[in-house]
């Protein structure tokens, strides 16, 4: 399928979710395919949607057969507080709205865009022809000097015209840390494995949080570019806040593109590449994008901040027995460290 929009989801404007309950109870977030024919045939991906405050043992099998067969969940309840976030996006457009020369100061030569500003035009999906239509600025995890993996991890930047910016993304990176470890110990325990697992593989993992804008759309954008082309995620999982305004569409079994609403305030979590090759495939790292709107909304900026988490450098991702036991020899990569799985994929995406 073609990375490139077509033009029924290009004249969408808005698409249809509804909650509904399962047979056991559980909630789930009904994703509709994008579609100007109301009479056209769908097929419903029914994406899990749960709350981080219910018990974990309560919750982990509907967001790991979720993640199973779609590769996305919503989470509620998640424990980042709202006046954090509101801090945060008030803080994210005030960066994004300075001079570009102002920006551009904070862009790193040779940093493959690991920390500081990454100007629009540089990033490209795997595969893709042309650039995403998108700026963004990552901060990273800081490590003491001298400490064993500092070599993997550049010292963080900080611009100094948005007063508290270090600050507030300090104790957002924190509590993204804090949200993430706690899905992953869902995940465990879908898996069959401690609940704790996953807590050495991510402790001072590489992770990485982006503050995203996407500009109003331009009559000098190239042919074909829309604002993140279709793409898989590098990491072990994602957590991304700012997913309510219509635009993120996930590439289905089904064969279609997917559009997902998301409540207010809700994360929508996806799994990562990293945690597809641990689980031999069980879970799936799916592909998504970021399409252009039409109308009025194609007039506005588009913000979000996703949080990459990710497995410490020198973890190797070896694909766990039992995973390999259900989904068969034939699905299993051979070990690889980390650090090396990152570089690889970052070569390809024009950012190292």
């Amino acid at each position: 399928m073609s990375i490139v929009i077509d033009q029924e989801s290009k004249t969408r404007a808005s698409h249809t979710q509804r909650t509904a309950r399962s047979q056991n109870g559980k909630s789930f977030v009904n994703v509709q395919p994008p579609s100007l024919n109301d009479n056209a045939k769908s097929i419903a991906v029914n994406i899990a949607s749960v709350s981080l405050a219910n018990p974990l043992e309560d919750i982990a099998d509907e967001l790991g057969r979720s993640f199973a067969e779609n590769g996305f969940a919503v989470v509620r309840d998640h424990g980042i507080a709202q006046d954090l976030i509101d801090r945060a996006e008030a803080m994210s457009k005030a960066f994004f709205a300075l001079p570009e020369p102002v920006k551009k100061a904070y862009a790193i030569k040779g940093g493959g865009g690991a920390r500081g500003y990454t100007p629009f035009g540089t990033e490209k999906a795997k595969d893709a022809q042309v650039f995403d239509l998108k700026e963004f600025w990552h901060v990273g995890r800081d490590l003491p000097a001298g400490h064993a993996l500092a070599e993997f991890m550049a010292p963080n930047i900080w611009p100094g015209e948005v007063e508290g910016f270090r600050e507030t993304f300090s104790e957002l990176f924190a509590a993204f840390e804090t949200a993430g470890e706690r899905v992953l110990e869902a995940i465990a325990l879908h898996l069959g494995l401690a609940r704790d697992y996953f807590a050495p593989t991510i402790e001072d993992g590489n992770s990485v949080m982006r503050l995203l804008h996407y500009p109003p759309l331009g009559p000098d954008a190239p042919e074909g570019a829309i604002r993140a082309a279709a793409h898989g995620d590098i990491n072990t999982i994602t957590l991304l806040l700012g997913a309510e305004e219509a635009g993120l569409q996930l590439l289905a079994k089904d064969g279609q593109w997917h559009a997902v609403d998301v409540p207010e305030g809700a994360l929508v979590i996806n799994v990562g590449d990293m945690l597809e090759r641990l689980t031999a495939g069980k879970l799936v790292s799916t592909t998504h994008r970021v399409v252009n709107p039409a109308g009025e909304a194609a007039t506005r900026s588009r913000f979000s901040m996703p949080f990459f988490l990710h497995f410490r450098p020198d973890y190797m991702i070896e694909p766990l027995e039992s995973c390999v036991a259900e989904m068969g020899v034939s699905s299993a990569q051979p070990p690889i460290s980390a650090h090396d799985f990152l570089m690889q994929r970052l070569r390809e995406i024009n950012l190292a």
